[in-house]
């Protein structure tokens, strides 16, 4: 059997299973098992299990049939164990280097005691990494016994009352019948009868769970909620233990104390876990406050020893979890982000009073406010929802934010207010949703019952949000607690693929819902028909027989200019006829970029064409370097090729999530150059379009457009707008058929 099973149940975690699971594999003691418990999970745990079941013999998996929460779950670990060891690991948490060797050689040290405690240290999304309160507790000293029952030391049912802070002998736990009950306490009823239950205890001074502290939506228990009410069931199963307890006589268990004493210290202990739940803001409900504590009170005396003292269960200021509660609190948070060039600031105090104004008003349920790329033009994913909008809800009133300099062609019908102006307030103070593929300005206050839809713009293959804080080029000066305080706003984050969910989940932490869609901006590539493809060459005056190729290069943090990467006057000469160039500029570049030199009609610059989607309709071949328009483009399904003529700097300087290099199903989507003498004879050898790239591109779409089907706009819609729950189905990829080809519409016409 091995030495240690590690069982590590897992809901809704996939931004974090990944290396929790890596974590334990790559540990330099090899002698264990692991166990891998999908609790039903709506996301992509279930697949990430699978994945390293399918690379690793050591990994078991067990996908249930329904959600039945983390104690049960952890049941169905055990069950599996055949370890000498049973260790917990919540699936987003990880073991740090080295701890199982270190676990094993205590145990082997000391005789393989009931339980081995060891320590644990909180980590923070900023980079702190902060050891436990209790790291004293730890630390050998003459007069603490290597090897001990509870009794000789009752400060350890002082510590967290978690279960992955110890290691426990199997046979133990079977011996005794353990087993986690239902329940938001599970570990309750669990760490205080094993730890009482243990005839051999050891401690291990080492920090070898590292404690993730996610911003929100991590710890269920950081919740408020009248689940929190499941505290005085798990103390009832807490004294129902003691009361099977038997008193000490002659033999191994002699001088131990009985069940008398630990029914008063756990009594103590209860009184305090129930003041500590009732009296912390982010718990009860204020409505539900008198009734926790009415609770609260009856359980301290159904609990309370014969003989002993009544212990008060004190409400220490409800008016902390009710409505002053919650204004002090917010008035100090604003104060202690304030800067104090703000704090003197008088600049726009009408305006601000106006805004003020907006939010002591009803929400208007009607109202919906529509923004992208920091207030330019209406497009992208925003621009796409909208028009299914209208189209679905024809009444409702829609408002697009858009820049005073940005307004150029903006189709018919748009409500549009300039940010910072009087009707801009009175939108983003009164709307009911709130959609942009990028953050709101910081004064955009989330008012209760509106909607925030993010819809983000793009599959990343860069490093975005906090994932950015091992690259300072590329970070530059950016408040990362603040970009955190903006995702507390999502109500929504819409993606593509799986992929992107489990990134965002990882750079922009949050309490919002995943909405695996598919992108409302590529729509269009399953429904546009041929005329459309013709009529979008037509208007960059391409010529029918000619090869369009689209060049769309992505922005660099380690340049403070536009620096072209190709000399396209040169590249279309090299074609030669029948050859156009589509130069599209970075949109941080839209401005900035010169024109691209003209080589007569071969170089056509549409870095301000309004829609790069019509753009690659119109095209018949991308050329990219790391964007994230090839990802949308492979929709199209037509050739792809990545110029990576900076790669080492760009992945330094930026970082990246894919190795589009690597020639690997599913991360390089076609032909591949290093150089602009690599791409022109590419172009020129006609290897951009062989069966090889085909089947990198297959690939690279079967994982990627997963939800892009040409109704990624309606589900939206439905669920976010419409309210409805069921989204439609996604028509599978091989039952799809995208946009004709250039070649393909000229034909049909």
């Amino acid at each position: 059997m091995p030495r240690f099973s590690v069982i590590v149940p897992a809901y809704g975690v996939q931004a974090y299973l990944g290396e929790c699971l890596s974590s334990v594999l790559s540990q330099s003691f090899q002698d264990f098992e692991l166990i891998g418990v999908d609790d039903r999970s709506p996301d992509a745990c279930g697949e990430i299990f699978d994945s390293f079941a399918a690379g690793d013999p050591r990994v078991t998996v067990v996908h249930l049939p329904e959600n039945v929460g983390l104690g049960r779950a952890r049941n169905v670990g055990l069950e599996l164990a055949t370890g000498e060891y049973v260790l917990f690991l919540d699936s987003d948490d990880t073991l740090t280097p080295g701890s199982l060797q270190a676990v094993a050689d205590r145990l082997d040290a000391v005789g393989d005691p009931d339980i081995v405690v060891y320590d644990y240290a909180r980590t923070y999304w900023d980079g702190r990494v902060v050891r436990s309160r209790d790291a004293g507790l730890f630390a050998p000293a003459p007069d603490r016994p290597e090897v001990f029952e509870v009794s000789q030391r009752e400060e350890l049912l002082a510590l967290l009352m978690v279960v992955w802070n110890k290691a426990y002998k199997r046979t133990f736990l079977e011996a005794y019948g353990f087993r986690f009950p239902a329940g938001y306490y599970e570990d309750t009823p669990w760490t205080y009868p094993t730890m009482l239950a243990a005839e051999t205890i050891t401690m291990l001074d080492r920090v070898v769970v590292h404690y993730r502290q996610r911003r929100e939506g991590g710890n269920i228990l950081a919740t408020v909620s009248r689940k929190h009410f499941d505290i005085f069931a798990q103390y009832d199963l807490v004294f129902a233990f003691l009361d099977r307890l038997e008193a000490p006589a002659d033999g191994a268990r002699a001088g131990r104390p009985g069940p008398d004493h630990w029914r008063a210290l756990m009594h103590r202990r209860m009184v305090d876990h129930l003041q500590t739940i009732g009296n912390h803001p982010g718990r009860v409900p204020a409505s539900d406050h008198a009734e926790f504590f009415t609770r609260a009170a009856q359980a301290e005396e159904k609990h309370r020893p014969a003989g002993a003292a009544r212990l008060e269960v004190r409400d220490r200021g409800g008016w902390r979890v009710g409505r002053l509660g919650q204004t002090v609190r917010r008035v100090k948070r604003i104060a202690g982000r304030a800067r104090p060039g703000l704090r003197g600031a008088v600049a726009r105090p009408v305006l601000d009073g106006y805004q003020r104004v907006q939010r002591t008003l009803p929400v208007d349920q009607n109202l919906a406010v529509f923004a992208s790329y920091w207030g330019r033009n209406p497009s992208c994913n925003p621009a796409a929802i909208h028009a299914k909008l209208r189209e679905l809800a024809p009444g409702m009133k829609t408002v697009w934010m858009v820049r005073q300099d940005a307004r150029t062609e903006v189709p018919e019908g748009m409500t549009l207010v300039g940010p910072g102006s009087r009707a801009y307030y009175e939108a983003v103070g009164r709307a009911k949703y709130f959609v942009n593929n990028v953050n709101f300005a910081d004064g955009v206050v989330k008012r209760p019952g509106t909607v925030h839809l993010q819809t983000h713009h793009g599959t990343p293959v860069k490093k975005m949000g906090l994932d950015l804080r091992d690259y300072p080029v590329a970070a530059g000066e950016m408040d990362f607690d603040l970009l955190l305080r903006r995702v507390q706003r999502w109500d929504y984050s819409l993606t593509s693929n799986h992929y992107s969910t489990e990134i965002w989940e990882q750079a922009y932490p949050g309490g919002y819902e995943a909405l695996e869609y598919g992108y409302p901006r590529n729509d269009i590539y399953y429904r546009a028909t041929a005329e459309d493809v013709l009529k979008a060459r037509a208007e960059l005056g391409i010529a029918e027989d000619a090869v369009a190729v689209l060049y769309a290069p992505t922005m660099r943090d380690y340049r403070t200019s536009y620096q072209p990467h190709l000399d396209l006057e040169r590249l279309a000469r090299a074609l030669g006829p029948g050859h156009v160039l589509l130069n599209r500029a970075h949109y941080y570049y839209d401005k900035s970029a010169p024109p691209a030199p003209g080589a007569g009609a071969q170089v056509v610059d549409v870095s301000r064409h309004p829609s790069v989607e019509r753009l690659a309709l119109a095209s018949d071949a991308l050329v990219t370097d790391y964007s994230s328009l090839m990802f949308d483009y492979a929709n199209l399904d037509r050739p792809i090729i990545v110029l990576a003529d900076d790669w080492e700097v760009y992945r330094q300087s930026r970082g990246v999530y894919l190795d589009l290099l690597s020639g690997r199903p599913g991360e390089t989507p076609g032909a591949v150059a290093r150089s602009e003498e690599e791409l022109t004879a590419l172009l020129q050898d006609g290897s951009w379009r062989s069966s090889e790239a085909a089947a990198l591109r297959a690939a690279f779409r079967e994982r990627f457009c997963r939800f892009d089907d040409g109704n990624a706009a309606e589900r939206v819609v439905r669920r976010v707008f419409l309210g409805e729950t069921e989204p439609l189905p996604v028509v599978p990829l091989d039952q799809r058929t995208p946009a004709p080809t250039p070649a393909q519409a000229r034909l049909r016409r």
